[in-house]
């Protein structure tokens, strides 16, 4: 596979854990506030979700540094 095919599996990959985090995120916030989950709870779940965030930043910095590298 060629190196822009990497980085394109690699951009689609940080794109799918954003969004599916993004999604999960807004859908046990709802979910939670409709049944009544405890804040520690709802907390809880909002630090996993900073925590998918953090990984897809992480993913889009190895992205970056790997094109620094490549140029030059």
């Amino acid at each position: 596979m060629s190196q822009s095919g990497t980085e394109d599996k690699r951009g689609r990959r940080a794109a799918m854990v954003i969004a599916g985090t993004g999604v999960f995120w807004v859908l046990i916030t709802l979910i939670g506030e409709k049944e009544g989950f405890s804040q520690s709870l709802r907390l809880t779940f909002d630090l996993v979700a900073l925590g998918g965030f953090a990984v897809a930043i992480w993913l889009i910095y190895q992205i970056w540094r790997d094109r620094r590298k490549d140029q030059g």
